[in-house]
């Protein structure tokens, strides 16, 4: 049996010999520790579950009618900086016909691409671009454009090397 020493104000102290105050404040010690983990798993299960009745999935889709258009202008060698301010010029035109050109580049390095342009066109819809680029290529203020391009881009069996691929967007693209 355990002696306990009343001290001031109530409390207690162990009587020498003894080492542990009753069990009783070591089993509520523990309570509190397990009430309160239960309390934590409660609460995470709950939250669990109204996330998942209430977040449903929804289905993520791209626009299915814009569409993007690379152009890659293949150039004479050393002419791509030349075909390059041929474009600086003729960008406010593109504008003017509704064109949306996202962004002109050339190879940042030597490479075998070195002597390539590039550049993306976003279209609202497939109709839309070829009824701007007719609007621009009827342009009084196209040809003269087109006769400076026309000595700075490679010639193979007569035709100009210019792809044009007709893009859509996937539907992960952050561009749609």
């Amino acid at each position: 049996m355990r002696k306990f020493h009343f001290a001031r104000a109530g409390r207690f102290r162990i009587a020498p010999g003894d080492h542990e105050p009753s069990s009783a404040i070591h089993d509520q010690y523990h309570f509190k520790r397990w009430f309160v983990v239960g309390l934590a798993l409660l609460c995470f299960a709950a939250g669990t579950l109204a996330g998942a009745r209430f977040l449903q999935p929804t289905e993520v889709r791209a626009e299915s009618s814009r569409t993007f258009q690379l152009m890659v202008y293949h150039t004479k060698p050393g002419k791509a900086a030349e075909l390059e301010s041929v474009f600086r010029d003729v960008a406010k035109l593109q504008a003017q016909h509704g064109l949306n050109v996202v962004g002109y580049w050339v190879p940042a390095s030597d490479s075998t691409w070195k002597d390539t342009f590039l550049y993306l066109v976003a279209h609202s819809n497939v109709e839309e671009a070829k009824k701007n680029w007719n609007a621009f290529h009827s342009d009084p203020a196209f040809p003269p454009y087109r006769n400076a391009a026309a000595p700075l881009i490679e010639q193979v069996n007569g035709t100009y090397r210019v792809e044009e691929i007709l893009m859509r967007p996937s539907d992960y693209s952050a561009m749609r």
